[in-house]
């Protein structure tokens, strides 16, 4: 493969037309060749190579100065440049992000009189006439019925202010809709199944360009403030892999190597994680378990510090105010006891069921959306999805307000100074405990009225998250799949916490839950029921438990916190092996390997083409092809590439040629070297091959040829050239017997054949 890459001419030779010394033009190397077109994939081995290639010029030529010494260690230094440009780009953006939706999700209630850049937290923050008690109310926080009729309380100002949050919340999902439609149709979505589609070796042109960006990080802001049922953390890493997309440009080693690229793209994903959740290893861990295809111990060096940069930079920022990185700080004072494991396994179960649930209905609708007239009016879906979001969540408080904020309530533990509705405990007038232990209390009227709305929350949330997940908007899944388990959690959390209340003599509880004691947290409850749910949708195992404990800094609930994940991903596979991602990936038809085991008996004789009735191989041979023959092919046929052979008698296997770099070099030839015509023979090899004097100069294309394309017999196991598709990341392998060529396996044939195999409709798979 370097030979096929890096390979000069050999001496001039001598021409029988006298000639005199033939120039191979493609001594020089010119625009463009080697490089992909859209929707098309990589091949791996060759940006290998060239890498390779590349790095041994640099060290050769840095022994000749010290100039060449200091470029190479500029070279080798430019990851880490780029690492920590990610992670200062990706944390900002992230920040700004938080801080605006805190805004504008505050701005559809009311508005600071004082300040109105401040959120409502903000705006009590600074004022002095905010009691403890009163938190929430300051006379600077106005709600919009307050401010337009004086009024704070009655029918008509709970009608006008129900009113004003449902314009508000269809103006900014209008405006997010409508921005992507115009300037950046990429910018909609999680990203996160096209960005594993990439990382495995696809080019999608734009996807990660300056407009994606910019319209990505505006419209997510608008979607999450307009109080639909998503969450900003999956399009964060599709944020912070356009941040690296944007910094690989500006260094020749990653912009004209796709191989390179993607190594930093791995780690943008770990820095976009890192800032979604405030969790570095979690990110790290997630780029390695769920969107890398290809990850170096060099790579895994450089996301970890992409993704400390970025949390640096965030907490810089501080956007949540209480000076940490993470979203929902929890303290809980009370250990988890074994017995309590059943309630958190069968919380696993549930995350499992609605991680099946959710991915079968989501799919189902999404293919609706795709075979239907709904596809074609995607503002007016969203329009439509918004209001019914908006004029159901308004009355019940748990869903009116931000899904973190919602969450963040659920996971807390209920402390003497809480004042939410879910703490509403009767109090023995006789306790003299400190404030941090409160012993186990019945539930007061509070905690019922919360559970009734929580239960509709939950119903809500299952039911409209099916429909909102893949509009044509910004919209992540992880923050509405935690909520539906915290909410299931904290309900859960509560039953069993008054079971043992009222009945701690019963054999399950008598052992650890003495009379007066503080035994069961119910915010545990919760924050493991949001790990089941999260892993049923997701499939995550490892970087769920440490995002988990990350995000919460809850590091002695390791244990629950795998049991669930285990369970949820036990009881989801059960139903199908397929994540939400890998199911979009096939439902958009992208050309993804996935790493299941391909267990069928066939052979590369049954997969290769031509089969029996096709017409034969489109083959060049090495030095009797004719410009005009080369062009002919090319118009006539859309292959990604020509096998190059000796003759079509003997059909002995010479090398491989990309179609994107014979266009390129039959067209450079021909504006710099003179006597190229259309009946120009076309050669392959080192030496021109005789031919009589009175025909025109010959063309020599070797540069481009690769020497070392992969092959194998046609008597090798599918088993085998699947995983060799798989791990080395090839665009097609060529079948031979004896040296002689038979035929080709392209990424596609093996797509369509594994499909084939699973009685899925084999043209399911979308190409150019």
């Amino acid at each position: 493969m370097a030979e096929a890459e890096g390979i000069s001419s050999g001496t001039p030779t001598e021409e029988m037309n006298g000639a005199g010394n033939l120039m191979d033009f493609l001594d020089e190397p010119f625009p463009d060749v080697g490089t992909y077109e859209d929707f098309h994939t990589i091949d791996w081995l060759r940006e290998k190579s060239r890498d390779t290639d590349r790095h041994r010029k640099i060290t050769s030529k840095s022994k000749e100065s010290i100039w060449e010494f200091i470029k190479s260690l500029l070279d080798a230094w430019s990851g880490w440049l780029v690492m920590l440009l990610i992670g200062l780009l990706s944390g900002t953006l992230a920040g700004v992000i938080d801080l605006a939706v805190d805004w504008m999700t505050d701005l559809k209630e009311g508005v600071c009189l004082s300040a109105l850049w401040y959120s409502h937290e903000q705006c009590c923050w600074t004022s002095n006439e905010t009691t403890f008690a009163d938190r929430d109310k300051c006379p600077q926080w106005q709600k919009w019925a307050e401010l337009m009729t004086g009024y704070t309380e009655g029918a008509g100002v709970y009608v006008l202010n129900y009113f004003l949050y449902v314009m508000w919340a269809l103006f900014f999902s209008f405006l997010a809709v409508s921005l992507v439609r115009v300037f950046a149709p990429y910018a909609c979505g999680s990203g996160i199944p096209e960005i594993k589609t990439i990382l495995s070796g696809f080019i999608i042109r734009g996807y990660l360009g300056k407009w994606t960006l910019l319209i990505k990080t505006v419209t997510l802001v608008l979607a999450v403030s307009s109080g639909l049922s998503l969450g900003k953390e999956g399009p964060l890493v599709h944020v912070a892999c356009c941040c690296g997309n944007l910094f690989c440009s500006l260094f020749s080693k990653y912009s004209k190597n796709e191989g390179k690229r993607r190594e930093v793209l791995s780690a943008a994903a770990a820095a976009g994680v890192s800032v979604a959740f405030g969790a570095p290893i979690g990110g790290v861990l997630f780029s390695l378990e769920e969107v890398s295809y290809y990850f170096p111990l060099k790579t895994l060096w450089r996301s970890f510090f992409a993704a400390l940069v970025a949390a640096f930079t965030l907490r810089s920022i501080n956007p949540f105010g209480n000076n940490r990185l993470v979203l929902f700080y929890v303290e809980y004072h009370t250990p988890w006891y074994m017995a309590e494991l059943v309630p958190f396994i069968l919380l696993g179960v549930f995350g499992g069921l609605w991680g099946t649930l959710f991915i079968r209905c989501n799919i189902a609708w999404c293919r609706r959306r795709k075979t239907t007239l709904l596809g074609k009016y995607p503002v007016l879906e969203v329009i439509v999805v918004t209001g019914i979001t908006a004029v159901l969540a308004f009355p019940n408080p748990y869903t009116r307000r931000s899904t973190s904020e919602l969450i963040s309530e659920l996971f807390n533990d209920c402390g003497a100074l809480e004042s939410s509705q879910l703490c509403d405990y009767i109090n023995n007038p006789n306790m003299t405990r400190p404030v941090d232990d409160i012993p186990d209390r019945p539930a007061g009227p509070g905690v019922y009225n919360a559970l009734w709305q929580l239960a509709l929350a939950l119903v809500f949330k299952i039911v409209i998250t099916i429909f909102t997940f893949g509009m044509k908007i910004p919209s992540g899944l992880f923050i509405p799949s935690m909520a539906v388990g915290a909410i299931a959690g904290r309900i859960v959390g509560i039953a069993v916490e008054q079971m043992a209340y009222h009945h701690h003599d019963w054999i399950i509880f008598k052992n650890w839950c003495r009379p007066g004691a503080d035994c069961v947290t119910p915010g545990l409850y919760a924050m493991v029921g949001a790990a089941a749910c999260l892993g049923g949708v997701t499939r995550m195992t490892v970087s769920l438990v440490v995002i988990m404990f990350e995000l919460t800094g809850g590091l002695e609930y390791i244990v629950p916190l795998m049991a669930a994940a285990v369970t949820s991903k036990w009881v989801a596979d059960a139903f199908g092996k397929e994540g939400i991602y890998e199911a979009h990936i096939q439902l958009n038809g992208y050309p993804y390997l996935d790493q299941d085991e391909f267990t069928h008996r066939t052979l590369a004789t049954d997969v290769m083409r031509p089969r029996r009735n096709e017409p034969p191989l489109a083959v060049l041979t090495q030095d009797s092809t004719t410009v005009e023959d080369v062009e002919t092919l090319i118009k006539d046929t859309d292959y990604n590439g020509f096998p190059v052979v000796v003759s079509r008698e003997s059909e002995r296997l010479i090398g491989f040629v990309q179609r994107r770099d014979l266009i390129l070099a039959i067209k450079n030839a021909r504006q710099k070297q003179d006597g190229v015509v259309s009946n120009s023979v076309v050669y392959f090899t080192e030496d021109a091959p005789q031919i009589p004097a009175s025909n025109p100069q010959p063309l020599k294309l070797r540069r481009i040829l690769n020497l070392s394309p992969f092959t194998v017999t046609d008597h090798t196991p599918m088993e085998t050239v699947v995983d060799i598709f798989r791990k080395l990341g090839l665009r097609q392998c060529l079948v031979t017997r004896s040296g002689r060529l038979l035929g080709i396996i392209t990424k596609k044939d093996v797509l369509r054949h594994m499909a084939h195999m699973m009685n899925q409709d084999p043209e399911s798979i979308m190409f150019n």
